[in-house]
């Protein structure tokens, strides 16, 4: 909610796109989730750029490998920097902005097939609870869109809001924002 509250034009167009889809009905049903491209693409894009986890759960190698030039010795623990590689300059185009376009068409999916985008992880340690999870993200952020009208308090509109993260096993905000 707060990369749509600091981009309007994201927040005009996943509104738009609401308004268009869901016509008078009040009521978000996942059936309509398929139909909400541009909410799919913002979902995306901000596990992108907030991964709920950053360090995946670590990883052991079996045998001994080598990838790219590097030697990891058999029994070596690895650690997955999905928050570095939701940021890498090689992979995405200004990295740091929040584009949710740069999704809409792409086959890019979250459900650990594209390395690019692994916030719930991947293989047989993915996330167990990917799939409740991404229902209810799509209709809970679709159903607070649709019912309200959001905007940052007149104050905070110059400033914007701090975006700095703190990182742990989990990612979380290091100042508050209270809507």
């Amino acid at each position: 909610m707060t990369e749509l509250l600091q981009n309007q034009s994201s927040m005009t167009k996943i509104c738009d796109e609401l308004a268009q889809v869901i016509d008078a009905r009040k009521k978000i049903e996942e059936a309509d989730i398929a139909r909400l491209p541009y909410l799919q693409a913002v979902i995306k894009e901000t596990l992108r750029l907030h991964p709920p986890a950053p360090p995946l759960l670590p990883r052991q190698a079996k045998v001994m490998v080598k990838i790219e030039g590097y030697t990891i010795p058999m029994g070596s623990r690895l650690f997955i920097n999905i928050w570095a590689i939701g940021r890498d300059k090689d992979v995405w185009t200004e990295p740091e902005k929040f584009m949710p376009e740069r999704f809409l068409g792409s086959t890019i999916d979250f459900r650990g097939m594209d390395f690019e985008l692994l916030p719930f992880g991947a293989g047989r340690q993915i996330c167990p609870g990917i799939t409740l999870t991404i229902r209810m993200v799509h209709v809970m952020l679709a159903s607070l869109l649709n019912q309200f009208r959001w905007s940052l308090p007149v104050e905070m509109e110059h400033d914007g809001i701090d975006m700095e993260d703190q990182f742990g096993i989990t990612q979380r905000r290091s100042c508050i924002f209270v809507l």
